[in-house]
């Protein structure tokens, strides 16, 4: 979508309705606004802060499911692919997943984005904006005392933005973390049974404890 506004092939304002769009509950406010259409870049912002599962489904069928698959493959993200969209239920004949992806790939998208070489500066920038506006800093950014809802100007010197991705048995994050001493991209997929609260919050230890590690790092 970032490629689309940035080569003119795409209008930020333009409005998406709501209803045009099958539903889906899973995550996300814009199923609770009473703005029953949205223009596109504010979808992208939805979709970049809270994960909202409408506003990604709204911009997939706009840009078009073929086009970000070329999109992957320009990027060389041999590993990583994008299946389908967001569904309340998945049945035999839907993929079994949203998408799939490695760690190291999505660290270097993420390095890539910092760098300003994913399509082209401008590009980069749009996105590494949207994805610096995350609200989830449960998981990885738990450790750095960032406001979850104010942190693009941190005091302290910290650049931070991440993406995160929650289903049942799977905790995924990706990002970069940058301080005074270094900056680093980071990812990490954890598959587990949830069979207790317990054992989920032994796995959000696991990224926890990562960002204790790359705060060291950086700071």
């Amino acid at each position: 979508m970032a490629a689309g506004i940035d080569a003119g092939t795409l209008n930020p304002f333009e409005r998406i309705d709501r209803a045009s769009v099958e539903p889906v509950v899973t995550s996300g406010v814009w199923q609770h606004l009473r703005a029953p259409t949205l223009p596109l870049a504010d979808l992208a912002v939805l979709a970049a802060t809270s994960g909202d599962a409408l506003a990604t489904n709204a911009l997939l069928e706009r840009v078009g499911h073929e086009r970000v698959s070329a999109r992957i493959a320009s990027l060389s993200l041999t590993r990583t692919a994008l299946l389908d969209r967001f569904r309340d239920v998945r049945g035999p004949d839907d993929a079994p997943h949203l998408a799939v992806g490695t760690a190291r790939e999505l660290a270097r998208l993420f390095a890539g984005l910092v760098n300003s070489e994913v399509v082209n500066p401008a590009v980069s920038a749009q996105v590494s904006e949207w994805l610096s506006r995350n609200h989830d800093l449960s998981l990885t950014a738990a450790p750095t005392g960032l406001d979850p809802f104010s942190h693009e100007n941190d005091a302290h010197g910290l650049l931070f933005l991440n993406k995160t991705g929650r289903d049942r048995g799977i905790r995924v994050e990706a990002g970069v973390l940058g301080g005074p001493r270094a900056g680093v991209a980071y990812a990490l997929i954890v598959c587990f049974d949830d069979l207790s609260i317990m054992h989920r919050l032994r796995v959000h230890d696991a990224f926890r404890t990562l960002g204790v590690e790359l705060m060291e790092y950086a700071h």
